[in-house]
């Protein structure tokens, strides 16, 4: 086991508020799961996942161990104080100190908002479905918090030359809205690459976000560093979290 490797976003936050992306560095797991994965859903030994999450928690100081949704590329977007792991949900959200936002990933996007006075966080589980179909302005409505006023942050996911998707991917995003045909570019016969971290920031810009930060990983290219499951198929999650400390 080596010492885990933790992204800090950089990210101008309200002083009372913290956010951490994981690698995949770090835990106790074997194999694919190599080796701080933190999902339970994945193959792993659910005693290695779980003294994953024991790591984390104690190398962050948090004031419980995170609970996450059962993430199903949707728009659902549920409190933190009301989570449990069979919420089925792709965003949450928490208005008190200690509440703990949390989503996992391997390609997907994961979306980090904070509210500019500090009292509110959230976090959204972004794959296409779940961005074509709202999810980050399901959790915008879920914060409550006038969206001018709301800071995100763009975790690692899939880059622009690596996420190859279908014909009807672009048509559903092009058919809400327009700008989003100049995200993708042609890949062989109808394929397209799609740029997701600039589909985000459309939605983000149209639903009146004016802050915007992160983005330009690849979880696709970047091996060593993050899970892939375009990649590899089997393999572990990170976990993108976002808490209040006062």
């Amino acid at each position: 086991m080596t010492a885990l490797s933790l992204i800090v976003p950089d990210w101008p936050l309200p002083s009372n508020l913290r956010a951490v992306q994981t690698t995949r560095s770090g835990g106790v797991s074997a194999g694919p799961w190599h080796s701080l994965n933190l999902a339970l859903h994945t193959g792993d030994d659910p005693e290695f996942v779980q003294r994953n999450r024991s790591l984390l928690s104690q190398a962050l100081d948090l004031p419980r161990v995170p609970i996450w949704p059962t993430q199903v590329h949707g728009a659902v977007v549920v409190e933190a104080a009301a989570m449990t792991s069979a919420v089925e949900a792709d965003g949450v959200v928490a208005r008190a100190p200690g509440q703990v936002c949390g989503v996992q990933t391997a390609d997907c996007l994961p979306v980090l908002f904070a509210s500019l006075d500090g009292q509110k966080v959230a976090a959204a589980h972004a794959g296409w479905r779940g961005l074509a179909g709202g999810v980050l302005e399901a959790t915008l409505e879920g914060l409550g918090h006038p969206p001018e006023e709301v800071t995100a942050w763009l975790g690692p996911a899939i880059g622009p030359d690596a996420f190859e998707v279908g014909p009807e991917v672009r048509a559903a995003f092009v058919a809400d809205q327009t700008a989003a045909a100049a995200a993708f570019r042609p890949g062989a016969g109808d394929r397209w690459f799609a740029d997701i971290y600039h589909l985000a920031r459309l939605r983000l810009q149209r639903a009146g976000v004016r802050e915007v930060h992160g983005g330009g990983h690849c979880t696709f290219t970047e091996s060593e560093a993050f899970f892939s499951y375009r990649r590899d198929g089997t393999c572990g999650r990170m976990a993108t979290l976002i808490w209040r400390v006062a």
